[in-house]
């Protein structure tokens, strides 16, 4: 199977957690030295790649070869938050080529092998991991969300494309995960991405989404989990976050 964005958070978590089960994880990332770390614990075979660049893509499809039974489009994260009024275009262009781009390019370059591998194993699954931004949008997302709500789109469309094909197009949309996100987000700004965590009682950890994914790739064949919300209790929607013990009322 292939994971993008395999070198930290909800890739690294879902590489780990495939291989524990005892899948052949091909890791994709940018991040060489953190590929190299998790290919010296057994958890991947590392491909060093950027997904938006389309020779690094064919050199992914060469790797992979002619059989795949997975793939997980984890690629992608978010950069700024400002309003669209002062929102930094670039930001907004490398959002949309990593998280809309990058799925398109690492899927279509792979189909072929992910239809020879659902030949022997009666299915091949597709996912990706959006956002409940894809879904719902918020001050300051706005380019964030586009992206997401972009990337949903895709999946959708190719769920129908697909349709008499015994391949799974899967969508897991997380809610508030602690991971560097955040972080990234933020630019490094570590004040302000601790603040998005402060008070949450129990926030997601990449490791609750790796699961979930884990989970719908080995449902039996014929189960589809088209799309699946993931979020902490104390997150009821989007930017309704509960901060503070989570106690039964009386």
């Amino acid at each position: 199977m292939v994971v993008t964005g395999a070198s930290s958070g909800i890739g690294e978590a879902t590489a780990r957690r495939f291989a524990a089960r005892g899948w052949e994880v091909l890791g994709v990332a940018r991040r060489a030295e953190r590929l190299a770390a998790l290919e010296a614990e057994g958890v991947l075979t590392p491909i060093v790649a950027d997904v938006t660049d389309a020779a690094d893509v064919a050199r992914i499809r060469a790797e992979v070869g002619g059989v795949l039974h997975a793939l997980v489009n984890n690629a992608g994260g978010a950069l700024g938050a400002e309003s669209i009024e002062d929102g930094d275009p670039d930001d907004w262009r490398a959002m949309y080529e990593t998280n809309v781009i990058g799925t398109q390019r690492v899927t279509a370059a792979l189909l072929p092998a992910l239809r020879e591998g659902a030949r022997g194993r009666g299915s091949g699954d597709i996912v990706a991991v959006t956002s409940i931004a894809g879904h719902t949008v918020y001050p300051g997302g706005g380019g964030y969300n586009a992206a997401k709500h972009a990337q949903h789109a895709v999946m959708a469309v190719l769920r129908l494309e697909l349709g008499g094909e015994p391949l799974r197009v899967i969508e897991i949309a997380p809610g508030m995960v602690k991971t560097d996100f955040s972080l990234v987000r933020y630019k490094g700004d570590a004040a302000l991405a601790d603040a998005v965590y402060e008070g949450v009682e129990h926030p997601l950890l990449a490791d609750d989404i790796a699961e979930a994914i884990v989970h719908a790739v080995e449902l039996p064949s014929h189960v589809d989990l088209d799309l699946v919300v993931v979020k902490p209790v104390a997150q009821s929607a989007v930017r309704t976050i509960h901060r503070g013990p989570l106690t039964p009322k009386d």
